[in-house]
Order: structure tokens, then C-alpha cells, then sequence
């Protein structure tokens, strides 16, 4: 009876949701946005700025005080700042509702190797969830598999869709591989000794995934006529046109994964959370290897680190040369993805420059996820996927999303949040801005 309930709840969730969405149509005519600040997303920055856009398409990016004939609807931003959407890496956004409720999960799978899952198509575009993370300025996101230790295949969405077919920008473009701990904990609760140490599995652990690739590229060498799907997925980690994600952490697991990986012949590799990733710089510059870093907001997993050490590592890495974006997977994940922002602010607070900050969620993170050709900055025939903030977007008490665009789209920005906002408001008489 009490799942007979969730599962109720959870439909009429869903439904309320759909009844509410209503993606933006196309652009139709230009826009020219002038006099706002203008925050490009690889680290430059242009005062009193003129961004033009038409057929979805950057046309212009410049100085309001140049001469040049304004184009279709003129928006004066003066005061203001403008930034690319930003782009949250490492999320499962659409993937669960929920989290208490099973039905509405869907961001793992049965089984332990699974190459050939593909997150993109159980991404419920008209999620509730999704639809708050475009007041901070969120218009992007890599929908990622969770569990088992190869999770399957990750997407980039748009966050402004009726379904996945439409919302998606990047397909399949990633594998996601969960690496092993190289130590163990004892379990507290039944009686064993909670102190660290080495786990004995660990080269057993490695060996085994080393097997599992070592045969899916024997198999891609071969000409079998039985095909094996989980080996025909991996195709594209070898020959370059997808990305290896290793989720690991620890100085030793780090270099492992990559040694490895490189070992096996795979061209793309980028490092999902990275803690200990400061010791092993030489090796991740030698072999182009980003990182994607946690949020924050979280305490250090070494009693060894610093107090500080989740606030201070991104500038750490990035004055170490490392290309270095924020991702989002960790406790109430996909809610705190809206908090992508603020956690590049909490970054520039904490060593990393400003600008650079912003670059952690706008063109770096779309160099990791290999979609810069067309999105990330404000250039001249990217994508017009950007927003105007009336204040510091990665500063919470500031950034007040006034208007934003996906590919030139006017997209509303209502939620349900911001719904009950006004219903509230008015009951209590609040003016309403």
C-alpha cells in the first residue's frame, strides 16, 4: 500500500510537471543586447558590451561604443552583466525526481560492466528539477550514468526541451568508469577496526577492468559475426571519438587509471573528482588529462588534507596548468546542481581569479565534454546560449536572472518555485518585482 501511494504521488508529480513546461520556439528575429558587462568565459571581459544574435547564432561580440547598425530587437542591459549559460558537468539531472521514491530513479543499471547503457534516453526533459536550475543561469548539462563500475554512456543537454531528442546537443559522447580504492575501511558497525588500509583486492580490482578493455579492443580488432554490445560501445574510446571518465580520487588510484588507460591505447581521458590529482600534475599535463572537481562545499575525505583543501584545490591545479571545470555528483545532487555557480564563486574566493572562476562552468567545462566548437563563450558563431544576470552571477545575493537564451530561444524562467513565490507573495501582500 505505502508503494501503491509513492508510485501515485510520483505520476502526479510528473503531471503537474508536464502541464507546466513549455519550451521557447525558435528564434525568429535578432537581438542585439548593449551596455551590460559582458563576462565572455575565457577569461576576458568587455564593459559596456554589444552581443548580437540571430538564427540561434553569436553575431557579434564587441563594445557598445563601436558604430555598427544594432539588429532586430535591442535590449538595454546597461548596469547589468551578461555570461554563456553555464554547463554542470557530471550530473544525473533528469534522470530521478524523487529519490524516495524507486519508480522515479533511473541513473543506474543492473549489472557491472555497461558501456552500451545510454543515460540520454531515460532523460525526462520535463522534469521539475531541470526547470530550476535556469534561474541560476544553468542552461547545460552532462546527464551522467551512475553505479556499477563501467556505468554507461553519458549525454549534453540543453535544459529547455519537450524531450531528449530535442534537448540533446552531445550524444554518447563519454564513457563513465567507477575505479576501485586502493583501501578499505572496516565496517564500524560489525564489530572491525574502522582504521584505513590497504585493500588486498585492489590489483585484483584493476586486473580484472584491465581484462575487460584489453578484450573489447581484441574483439574491435577481430571480425566476429556474434556481436557483443557492451565491447561494440567501447569503439569510440579507441579511436578517439568519446572520452574515458574515470571517477577516482587518491595520488596512487590517479596515476593507475591513467597508466593504464593510456596503456590500452585509449586517446581521451578526463579525471572525475580528483582529490590527490595535486601530486600527479606532471602526469596529467603529459597526457592532456583534465579534471572535473566535486563542488566545495564538503569536507576533505583525508584527515591529512587541509581545512581548506576542497575550497582551495581548483586554483591549486589551475596555477599548476591543469584544465579544471566543476561537476555535481555527491549527496542531493541533482537539487544542489542550481548551486553550480556559487560553488565557482566559493572557488574565487578561495585563490582562484574571477574570471577564471567562471570559466570553471563555461569554457572550460565545455573543452572537457568536447563541445566548445559551439558553445561555452561568447564568440562570433557559437551558439546563443547566454543569459543576463542584474548582478555578480556567482555571487547568490546578486545573481537575479533577468532574461535567458538557449540557441537564440527566449526561455521562460518560471518554475514552481517561483510559482509559489507569487502565490505567496500576494497572500501576504508582498510586492511582487
Amino acid at each position: 500500500m505505502k508503494n501503491l501511494i509513492y508510485t501515485m504521488l510520483f505520476f502526479f508529480f510528473i503531471g503537474n510537471s508536464i502541464a507546466q513546461q513549455t519550451p521557447a520556439n525558435k528564434q525568429l528575429t535578432a537581438i542585439s543586447i548593449e551596455g551590460a558587462t559582458a563576462h565572455l568565459g575565457n577569461g576576458k571581459v568587455i564593459e559596456n558590451s554589444l552581443i548580437m544574435f540571430n538564427n540561434g547564432k553569436i553575431t557579434f561580440v564587441g563594445s557598445a561604443m563601436m558604430k555598427i547598425a544594432r539588429q532586430g530587437t535591442v535590449i538595454n542591459a546597461k548596469g547589468k552583466h551578461i555570461y554563456p549559460g553555464f554547463i554542470a558537468a557530471n550530473a544525473s539531472l533528469g534522470l530521478a525526481e524523487i529519490d524516495a521514491v524507486k519508480a522515479s530513479r533511473d541513473f543506474d543499471e543492473v549489472g557491472i560492466y555497461n558501456p552500451h547503457i545510454r543515460s540520454l534516453i531515460a532523460y525526462n526533459a520535463e522534469s521539475k528539477v531541470i526547470e530550476s536550475m535556469r534561474p541560476n543561469g544553468v542552461l547545460m548539462a552532462q546527464i551522467t550514468p551512475r553505479g556499477g563500475t563501467i556505468s554507461g554512456t553519458s549525454s549534453i543537454t540543453q535544459l529547455d526541451a519537450w524531450n531528449w531528442e530535442d534537448a540533446a546537443i552531445q550524444v554518447d559522447g563519454g564513457i563513465h568508469m567507477n575505479w576501485p580504492e586502493s583501501f578499505t575501511q572496516g565496517r564500524w558497525w560489525l564489530g572491525e577496526d574502522p582504521a584505513l588500509k590497504p585493500d588486498s583486492k585492489y590489483s585484483k580490482n584493476i586486473n580484472q577492468i584491465k581484462t575487460y578493455l584489453q578484450d573489447a579492443k581484441n574483439y574491435l580488432a577481430s571480425k566476429k559475426e556474434k556481436k557483443h554490445l557492451p565491447f561494440e560501445a567501447t569503439k569510440g574510446l579507441f579511436n578517439g571519438t568519446q572520452r574515458l571518465f574515470i571517477h577516482v580520487s587518491g595520488q596512487k588510484e590517479i596515476t593507475d587509471a591513467v597508466t593504464i588507460s593510456k596503456d590500452l591505447g585509449i586517446k581521451n581521458i578526463v579525471i572525475v573528482h580528483g582529490d590527490g590529482a595535486e601530486y600527479v600534475t606532471d602526469l596529467l599535463k603529459k597526457h592532456n588529462v583534465p579534471v572535473i572537481l566535486d563542488r566545495p562545499h564538503r569536507n576533505p575525505d583525508s584527515e591529512d588534507d587541509a581545512y581548506d583543501y576542497t575550497y582551495t584545490i581548483a586554483s591549486t591545479l589551475a596555477n599548476k596548468g591543469v584544465l579544471v571545470g566543476i561537476g555535481m555528483e555527491g549527496q542531493m545532487e541533482r537539487m544542489n546542481t542550481r548551486n553550480l555557480p556559487f560553488y565557482a564563486g566559493t572557488f574565487a574566493a578561495h585563490g582562484l581569479d574571477k574570471e577564471a572562476a567562471v570559466s570553471l562552468i563555461t569554457l572550460n567545462n565545455a573543452k572537457i565534454l568536447g563541445i566548445d566548437s559551439f558553445t561555452g563563450s561568447l564568440e562570433v558563431g557559437k551558439d546563443a546560449t547566454l543569459f543576463i544576470s542584474e548582478g555578480d552571477a556567482l555571487d547568490m545575493k546578486t545573481n537575479i536572472v533577468a532574461k535567458a537564451f538557449i540557441k537564440g530561444r527566449n526561455i521562460s524562467l518560471e518554475t514552481h518555485q517561483t510559482n509559489l513565490w507569487k502565490r505567496y507573495a500576494k497572500k501576504y501582500n508582498q510586492k511582487l518585482k
